[in-house]
């Protein structure tokens, strides 16, 4: 199978994990420990992914020059995107609190536009590297796998409430979250097809571009968003989660 159908299908599968947790959602009505539980085993796989995948195959290819100017260009777009976002209805898309529902409902009719917006923010970036990762031709990085798909299944529990309560059809709501897979498959093929023979240091860049999204989103949404729920346990659950991501990069090494 061409390497760029392959890309896609992996980036596909992680951004499915949105519409499996709007499917949950939208079927039953889980507490809200619960997702924020797997918000923080989400984030500890991704704070993982972050330090062992991503940085080191960023610092491995281009060195510190490429990286460091990536790493920290990723967070700064992410966060001045992640402000724009925020102030246009969007600012809710990754609760696990007790007033999400309420956030979403009362939003502006732009809200439903400004979640898709973030959760394209927050997926393509993280879509291109696992792309990225097949031109390495020792297979798809399963650990960044794993951490996306992770990411993107608290992402669908907690919005799909808010939508409903706005009013919003099951037909509105799964093609949001279905379109954004999509374009989370598109986005691996494309990182894939357009940074093969690409110099080391682009790809180093490229990779810690996301690098540096992805732990931005993590200090901004996540970890705060699971810590208001499971409380005193969120870092026990974030170590588990970690330690699992930990343990899949080796085996797979």
């Amino acid at each position: 199978m061409p390497g760029v159908i392959v890309a896609g299908l992996w980036g596909l599968l992680g951004g499915s994990a949105l519409l499996i947790g709007a499917a949950i959602a939208y079927v039953v009505e889980l507490p809200q420990r619960v997702v924020a539980a797997v918000m923080a085993i989400g984030a500890g796989v991704l704070i993982s992914a972050v330090a062992f995948e991503l940085m080191d195959e960023a610092y491995a290819r281009g060195g510190f020059d490429s990286t460091a100017l990536g790493f920290l260009g990723g967070a700064a777009v992410y966060t001045g995107a992640n402000i724009l976002v925020s102030r246009s209805g969007g600012s809710h898309r990754k609760r696990s609190g007790s007033n999400p529902e309420q956030s979403q409902a009362q939003a502006s009719d732009s809200a439903g536009l400004a979640i898709a917006v973030g959760a394209l923010l927050d997926g393509i970036p993280e879509s291109v590297v696992i792309g990225v990762s097949l031109l390495h031709g020792t297979g798809v990085s399963l650990v960044t796998v794993a951490a996306v798909f992770l990411s993107n299944v608290p992402e669908g529990l907690s919005s799909v409430a808010g939508m409903k309560k706005a009013g919003r059809t099951a037909a509105y709501i799964f093609g949001v979250w279905g379109g954004i897979a999509i374009a989370s498959g598109i986005a691996a093929a494309l990182g894939y097809v357009t940074l093969a023979g690409a110099s080391p240091d682009l790809i180093a860049a490229t990779t810690a571009v996301a690098a540096g999204a992805i732990l931005a989103m993590l200090v901004d949404t996540m970890i705060p968003e699971a810590t208001e729920e499971t409380h005193e346990f969120s870092g026990l659950i974030a170590v588990a989660g970690f330690l699992i991501a930990f343990v899949l990069s080796k085996l797979a090494s």
